[in-house]
């Protein structure tokens, strides 16, 4: 049988020993360290705009340590795209508070901002009071319509935490994406476009909110010779071992875009004008996405088959895809949310596929791929 064909799997640069070794030469194996403090300053020099950046366990801990920061409490309303991972909500109710979804918008399938007015207008008139938060998600790689969204977060006051955990590299309008908010979260899980193994970390707007970013990552330690608490703190940091990985792949990050972005490229060539198969793409110049993911949507009264279909065959064939996210508000956990939208989501997750994307694939695994496809064409 062919080799497997993976979705997303990690692919290691070859520096990323050199600073591991150098993490167990010198005994800093734990929490925090040389290799830390360099990822954080290779990350926000990466990033730009003057961010700080702190490397974390997790971006889902990104995420929760966002709300904390924000002063997230029980019974509070935060904004969240429906159309995503898990992770982005989760963190929501780690607080205590409640999560009202709001649709996503067909151009980037992402938080539509005729939704998120409409949601921050019904929440004050049903409330009394304005959500806390806003959590746009740049997903599989695509921005979001930012300047539409600060547009209205600036109007009603309410800050912005970016998903940004498949876009390092992204850029909307030539700035990068995690730095439009007030915090950005990055995840370096092992299918990500750079891996710590494990890993994550939040993009702050300054030195002071990072420093208290860390402050509460690493347990809410105060400064005393003892050890005090006065807040509920997290075990949060990053391991001086994993950032030396991180260290590693920093400098292949851009090769890893580039060659996600040919990926890209070859299947829309090769898709091109196969009824009822349209890929994901960027709207206009205003949107590079890194395309973490290459996406397509199948409208099977076009194409003769369906999205589920397209998945079994690649499976038949040893090939991973993946449906895209099913929506947080159709989610048994998430049933009493709020929702407000018009059903696009729900017609992406019905429609739409994940195709095999990472950046250790060469253009015969995806011409292998994309013949499965042609293979369903009656």
């Amino acid at each position: 049988m062919n080799e497997r064909i993976w979705l997303s799997l990690a692919h290691m640069g070859g520096q990323e020993q050199r600073f591991i070794q150098e993490a167990f030469d010198t005994n800093w194996v734990v929490p925090l360290g040389p290799n830390v403090n360099g990822f954080e300053a290779d990350l926000a020099s990466y990033v730009g705009q003057n961010k700080k950046v702190v490397a974390l366990s997790a971006g889902t801990a990104a995420l929760h340590l966002s709300l904390v920061m924000l002063d997230i409490k029980p019974r509070d309303e935060v904004i969240c795209q429906s159309f995503t991972f898990s992770a982005s909500a989760n963190p929501i109710a780690y607080q205590g508070a409640n999560p009202i979804f709001v649709d996503s918008e067909p151009e980037t399938w992402n938080m539509s901002p005729l939704h998120l007015r409409k949601a921050i207008e019904d929440r004050i008139q049903k409330t009394g009071k304005k959500p806390k938060a806003i959590i746009p998600v740049h997903l599989y790689g695509m921005p979001a319509k930012m300047d539409e969204i600060i547009a209205i977060a600036n109007e009603y006051q309410i800050p912005i935490v970016e998903d940004a955990a498949e876009a390092i590299g992204s850029e909307y309008k030539g700035r990068r994406c995690g730095t439009f908010g007030q915090f950005g979260a990055l995840s370096f899980n092992g299918n990500k476009m750079i891996t710590t193994s494990g890993g994550g970390a939040l993009v702050c707007d300054g030195e002071d909110s990072a420093k208290r970013v860390m402050f509460f990552a690493t347990q809410a330690r105060e400064n005393a010779p003892h050890y005090q608490h006065e807040h509920i703190g997290y075990n949060y940091r990053m391991s001086n071992i994993c950032a030396g990985i991180g260290r590693g792949q920093m400098m292949v990050l851009d090769e890893h875009i580039a060659r996600r972005r040919s990926i890209h490229r070859l299947y829309t060539e090769l898709l091109k004008g196969m009824k009822g198969i349209h890929v994901m793409d960027n709207p206009s110049p205003d949107f590079n996405s890194n395309f973490w993911l290459t996406c397509i949507i199948v409208d099977a009264k076009q194409a003769g088959f369906t999205r589920e279909d397209i998945r079994l065959a690649l499976d038949a064939a040893n090939i991973e895809s993946r449906p895209l996210w099913k929506p947080m508000h159709l989610q048994p956990v998430f049933a009493s949310a709020p929702f407000y939208g018009d059903g696009t989501s729900e017609a992406l997750f019905n429609d739409g596929l994940c195709l095999p994307s990472g950046s250790l694939l060469t253009d015969d695994h995806i011409r292998r791929v994309v013949s499965v496809i042609q293979s369903l064409i009656k």
